[in-house]
């Protein structure tokens, strides 16, 4: 644990449940939800739909959802709650109207948005309240507006030039013309009747009622392929996490189409390295967590795609043999002349464990900020640009496809000892995901770091040959990198932002971090 004389905050305890987001008024409603009953789906569902009225850029309906639910029993079960392209979406479509990639602010770049679809299904399953119930606090705000918080404010004027292209962007998300500026109260009328709709009609009128013919009147006046029916066939499934043993405790991660199987393979490299001998500052620790991340993000790119079109090899990816492989590769003084491009991307992500210790690591996104840039004007959704994630070489496993998943970004995590939750976590940011949680575990079971430490700590990520290293990152430390050929650069904006809740079921507590790159906090009830 921290001096109590170094500026920052100290982890959340308790003995009941707790909630840790990226936003104080969606933490509030995870907390309020289970106050007044609820288990920790209905709270992770509340605050997520919360979430997408305090950090519109982040998230939103019209985007997607993953989560891992770990029973108060220790198992585990994962939810793909990720949108498809639409049927008509083929290679030669594509070539045909002369596309050599997929324009991430183009109407080619939306998928059906799942997680209206994925939340519903995750409250029929885990959940004890209706849809209805969970989207009444983000209703309230939305109407009511809330005020603009710190990290928002930074972040939105980046897309003031993308919101001012767009009719729907331009009247629900500017203030003349404007982002709104720090403490800037914002309201969100039309969004807040879509949700009403859909308090109403149920998760229905999103794929196959009024909602869903305004958002495919809104894409076909740009040229979309998508269709009612591919909006009808929309299906969150079931999936079983995969995982990799360290340091005495077992990794849990999303399967493909998510790149949970990134950080298994990094994790596996670095066992090899003997990376807790190290000092967790170091040059040493961070250069071999570097180029482990390096490694594994080329099988990423190789390997990682809709499971229902590709033959993804997870043993063998996962194997002994890989990981030997890889290991031996490593130079300890010498950076590999490998450049991996982690564009940044905007995504929200949350935890929560009830007293039953109930555990739900959860994450909702619409991809780059405010996705595509497509938003109705009449029902105020923002469409997300995940179709952006498929790349359009034949016979890639990844190429786009009709009606396929792209391969996902956003990964929720778990960790589990001797068949009991451990750790509910994930750190968001696109494509940094993998180094975030990779830099997580390290932290909490190489070098003991409690959670609000392991999500403080200074970060790096490769970008293309360039290290992006935070500002806080001691100078001495980026030098000692430069000398093993590492060239690096100060990052422009923080990299990602996190939420951790740990189980100590010995005590009988729960302790909780929230990420400082973000506005949120961890809060728990006895």
């Amino acid at each position: 644990m921290k001096s109590f004389t170094t500026p920052g905050t100290h982890p959340a305890t308790a003995t009941g449940a707790m909630a840790a987001t990226s936003s104080p008024l969606a933490t509030l409603a995870a907390i309020n939800m289970l106050k007044s009953g609820g288990n920790a789906v209905d709270a992770a569902v509340t605050a997520s739909a919360v979430l997408c009225i305090t950090e519109p850029h982040m998230t939103g309906i019209g985007g997607d959802c993953f989560a891992i639910i770990g029973k108060p029993d220790g198992t585990l079960v994962g939810l793909n709650g990720s949108g498809r392209s639409a049927a008509a979406a083929t290679p030669d479509w594509l070539a045909g109207e002369g596309f050599k990639m997929i324009d991430p602010h183009s109407p080619h770049s939306v998928t059906v948005p799942g997680a209206i679809d994925a939340w519903d299904t995750l409250l029929k399953a885990h959940g004890t309240i209706s849809l209805a119930d969970a989207l009444q606090p983000a209703i309230e705000l939305a109407e009511q507006g809330v005020a603009t918080t710190a990290r928002v404010a930074f972040d939105w004027p980046e897309y003031e030039t993308l919101l001012a292209s767009s009719p729907g962007g331009k009247m629900h998300y500017l203030k003349n013309g404007k982002a709104p500026a720090f403490g800037d109260p914002m309201a969100y009328p039309a969004l807040a009747k879509t949700l009403r709709r859909i308090a109403s009609h149920g998760r229905d009128d999103a794929y196959t009622g009024e909602i869903a013919a305004d958002i495919l009147s809104e894409l076909k006046a740009r040229g979309s392929l998508l269709t009612m029916d591919d909006f009808a066939a929309t299906k969150a499934d079931w999936v079983n996490p995969i995982s990799t043993p360290f340091e005495g405790y077992d990794i849990h991660e999303i399967p493909p189409s998510g790149q949970g199987l990134t950080v298994l393979i990094a994790l596996n490299i670095l066992k090899r390295l003997d990376i807790k001998k190290v000092y967790p500052d170091s040059a040493h620790r961070h250069h071999f967590e570097i180029e482990a991340i390096k490694s594994a993000w080329i099988l990423r790119n190789r390997h990682i795609a809709d499971p229902a079109f590709a033959e993804i090899p997870i043993a063998e990816l996962l194997s002994d043999k890989t990981a030997d492989a890889l290991a031996d590769a490593i130079s300890p003084r010498k950076a590999a002349p490998i450049g991996v491009q982690f564009p940044q991307s905007d995504t929200v992500y949350l935890s929560v464990v009830d007293k039953n210790r109930l555990a739900v690591s959860f994450i909702n996104s619409i991809y780059w900020g405010f996705g595509s840039g497509i938003i109705t004007e009449k029902t105020g959704i923002t469409l997300q640009n995940r179709g952006a994630g498929f790349v359009t070489k034949r016979n890639h496993p990844n190429c786009i496809g009709p009606s396929k998943r792209p391969l996902h970004t956003i990964i929720p995590a778990m960790a589990t000892k001797n068949g009991k939750i451990d750790m509910s976590f994930g750190v968001m940011g696109g494509d940094f995901q993998p180094m975030g949680h990779v830099n997580v575990v390290l932290n909490r079971y190489c070098y003991g770091m409690d959670p609000q430490e392991s999500l403080d700590m200074a970060r790096m990520a490769p970008d293309g040959a360039i290290i992006q290293a935070e500002e806080s990152v001691p100078a001495l430390l980026m030098r000692d990198l430069a000398r093993r050929g590492h060239r690096w650069e100060v990052a422009s904006e923080p990299l990602g932002g996190g939420q951790i809740i740990t189980i100590d079921h010995n005590r009988g507590i729960l302790i909780g971090g929230s990420d400082p790159r973000k506005d949120g906090c961890a809060m728990g009830i006895s």
